[in-house]
């Protein structure tokens, strides 16, 4: 395993311990501070769909978000894992229309829209264990998201970039490497956080 690998792995389970030292009040105070700030995005508030996730363990929760972008209007896209870990999306209609599926996730159960569907948001909402000061993002080690990263970019799609994270998980730097593309924002309890283009 080389330096950078491990020096990620290592990143990533220090995070993670944080995670799961939070109480359910912090989580859900979380929870409702970030959805209130990013409800606030012209990034969100301009957008007619919204490619998002639902929020699993001790990720900062998306359910509110979630729901308060449906009431509003918006369109909003939800992943379903492909066995190759790979992205296919799905309306999302309702907490009612979840499913627990596999790894403890929660998928939408409506039709599926395609891998490329992701390409028609008008912003995405990422998840992360961390973000730095350039803007880019540290995942989860899966590589779901940069496939979905990287099939924006064939397809010449530029939609906003936003990951939802806790304040202590915005770092001066994560590890990187040469594909990695910033993200636009971060939004955190505390608030948000641009990064520069270009």
């Amino acid at each position: 395993m080389s330096d950078d690998n491990a020096s990620k792995r290592e990143l990533r389970e220090r995070l993670l311990q944080v995670r799961r030292g939070l109480t359910p009040g912090d989580r859900a105070e979380a929870e409702r501070v970030i959805a209130q700030h990013a409800l606030d995005l012209p990034e969100l508030s301009q957008a007619r769909t919204v490619a998002a996730y639902v929020s699993m363990g001790g990720e900062p929760g998306t359910r509110a978000l979630l729901d308060l972008l449906r009431a509003r209007g918006e369109r909003v896209l939800l992943p379903v894992l492909l066995p190759d870990n790979d992205l296919d999306w799905a309306l999302y209609e309702g907490s009612g229309g979840l499913l627990r599926a596999a790894r403890g996730l929660y998928e939408p159960t409506g039709p599926r829209l395609g891998p490329d569907a992701v390409t028609r948001a008008d912003a995405v909402l990422l998840p992360g264990l961390a973000v730095d000061g350039r803007g880019l993002r540290l995942g989860r080690g899966g590589g779901s998201y940069d496939r979905v990263l990287a099939r924006l970019d064939a397809a010449g799609a530029r939609p906003a970039l936003v990951v939802l994270l806790y304040a202590h998980e915005v770092l001066e730097r994560v590890p990187d490497e040469p594909h990695d593309r910033p993200v636009d924002a971060v939004v955190t309890p505390q608030g948000v956080r641009r990064f520069g283009k270009g």
